[in-house]
């Protein structure tokens, strides 16, 4: 396995995995491949893109199958409810990639649709079984749906995988955290109104943090705004640092060792 080296603003050499960024998306088309390269330059060891739907989680395949640094998570996301086909014979198929190292991004979505949710939640329980059979882990969605979420994952107490974008509760984090999930912490974080995410960030052991961008969504301070990407990781890892009582180095070297170790890497 090749890493790369990162030079931070402050000129210190640093790693990072990004284990949550889409650049399948539509937001890179123009310049996918370029950036992507670029970031070897910014020293971004590693990134998982996970998919969405059929389409994405096949282009998340083909990017990580193009690019030895990239990794696929394949999988359909509440948000994609509507088109779903009713089989999940194709995110089964692209599982099977030598390069898919999860189920993901799946979960539920109560701020965009609240009608569905017993459709949500099925979909849900699909590809957690899924995951279980394949002996993979999962990247959760959940917005707006914590509870419904904890008790999803409760009944499957072998499941594990990260809670991508944690935004839940102090008290749900600490029960994740009792049954060895991970917390994904993202651009967020580096709000002004992030006290209930810093608060989470405050009890999760530094072992069981990893970092994401969800590129091209959101951007840390001071990118907000614009189109976000991997080397927006210092923002970030800073954030966390600070909160921690650490350094950006370690940040970066704990949540190198977190993902790989989570994602078999």
């Amino acid at each position: 396995m090749i890493f790369y080296a990162i030079i931070s603003r402050k000129g210190v050499e640093m790693m990072y995995f990004d284990t949550h960024a889409h650049y399948d998306d539509k937001a890179f088309d123009a310049d996918r491949i370029a950036l992507l390269n670029g970031l070897h330059d910014q020293g971004v060891g590693l990134i998982i893109d996970p998919g969405c739907d059929e389409d994405s989680s096949r282009a998340a395949a083909a990017l990580a199958e193009a690019l030895p640094f990239v990794y696929a998570a394949v999988g359909v996301h509440p948000e994609e409810l509507a088109s779903y086909s009713g089989s999940l014979a194709v995110i089964r198929e692209l599982a099977a990639h030598p390069r898919c190292v999860a189920i993901g991004e799946i979960g539920l979505d109560y701020y965009w649709d609240a009608e569905h949710k017993e459709e949500q939640k099925a979909l849900f329980r699909q590809q957690i079984e899924l995951a279980l059979e394949l002996c993979k882990p999962i990247i959760v969605h959940d917005r707006e749906a914590h509870g419904d979420c904890m008790d999803i994952v409760r009944d499957y107490p072998e499941l594990r995988g990260v809670f991508h974008c944690y935004s839940g509760s102090a008290e749900m984090a600490k029960e994740l955290l009792r049954r060895g999930w991970y917390l994904g912490f993202d651009g967020p974080v580096t709000y002004k109104n992030a006290r209930k995410t810093l608060e989470v960030l405050e009890i999760c052991p530094l072992d069981r943090i990893l970092i994401e961008t969800d590129s091209p969504y959101l951007s840390p301070v001071p990118m907000r705004g614009k189109r976000n990407d991997s080397g927006n990781l210092d923002y970030i890892a800073e954030k966390i640092a600070e909160v921690k009582g650490t350094s950006p180095e370690e940040i970066a070297r704990i949540t190198m060792e977190n993902g790989r170790r989570l994602f078999g890497i």
